[in-house]
């Protein structure tokens, strides 16, 4: 059999590329690296000094999370283009779980500080004209979902000559927190009268009145649940709560700064009529 110039056992590969003979094995059995000989008698392996390099690049990889299957990808690469493309998605990928971390820790310790009173009132909202869309999504999908929904229904609003009413919002239905799966209404309120005609889906609807406690979210997403929680339980201990969904009015938001901390949601939850 043909073994390569300067190739050493598997002991001493480990010991160049600071992998272990275990992780060599695995390596070897998913595909990422072959060893350039194997005595057919003992299936001992052994590793060529060209190797040296590969098996360093494959290390960082792994050691950056990236899945077998991408870190595939960049090691048979027909060109630099292709190989850096895979890259670059991966760090895109880590750099928005990093952000992602940052804003739950700060969340976190958020949690651990005493939580200000929230101002919470009792309004009674009469029904209002909007240009709606509606489906039923599961909650991994609702932020994309809702993204599209407010892109889709501004431009319903441009080829209807229309303009809003008020701020964006949605409706959540009870089943969307009890299944992690229910209907949400986009919508974008617009005066009496105004015709969407229909454009993508979108219709000419009414949100109907009622009575609501009303509070202010002010911030990110990440701790939508403390307003969630504080709102809901002072409707426990001062009304009686309805099933209904619960609206929100992105008063400021992701379309009008990138600065979550100035976001501003108004939730509004369905009480019984006084």
């Amino acid at each position: 059999m043909f073994e390569p110039a300067h190739v050493v056992p598997i002991g001493e590969f480990s010991r160049l590329t600071y992998l272990s003979v275990k992780t060599l094995h695995h390596y070897h059995e998913v595909g990422l690296l072959e060893p350039a000989s194997i005595d057919p008698s003992t299936g001992y392996r052994r590793y060529s000094l060209d190797q040296v390099g590969r098996a360093h690049l494959i290390r960082r990889l792994r050691d950056l999370d990236m899945p077998v299957a991408d870190v595939r990808a960049v090691l048979l690469a027909p060109d630099v283009a292709s190989r850096d493309a895979t890259l670059r998605a991966h760090l895109e990928r880590m750099e928005a779980e990093l952000a992602r971390t940052r804003a739950v820790v700060a969340s976190l310790r958020e949690l651990l500080s005493p939580a200000s009173p929230l101002a919470v009132t009792f309004v009674e909202v009469p029904a209002q004209p909007v240009f709606a869309l509606r489906a039923v999504v599961d909650a991994a999908g609702a932020g994309r979902w809702y993204d599209d929904a407010r892109l889709r229904l501004d431009a319903a609003l441009g080829q209807a000559g229309v303009r809003a009413a008020g701020p964006h919002g949605a409706t959540w239905a009870r089943e969307y927190f009890e299944d992690e799966r229910g209907e949400i209404v986009a919508f974008v309120p617009v005066r009496a009268g105004a015709r969407s005609g229909a454009p993508d889906g979108v219709a000419s609807t009414e949100l109907p009145g009622g009575r609501f406690a009303v509070a202010e979210h002010l911030g990110g997403f990440d701790d939508f649940d403390r307003t969630y929680g504080a709102l809901g339980s002072h409707v426990v201990r001062h009304a009686v709560g309805l099933s209904d969904p619960i609206r929100e009015f992105y008063r400021v938001g992701p379309a009008e700064t990138p600065d979550p901390a100035s976001y501003r949601t108004d939730v509004y939850w369905p009480v019984q009529a006084a």
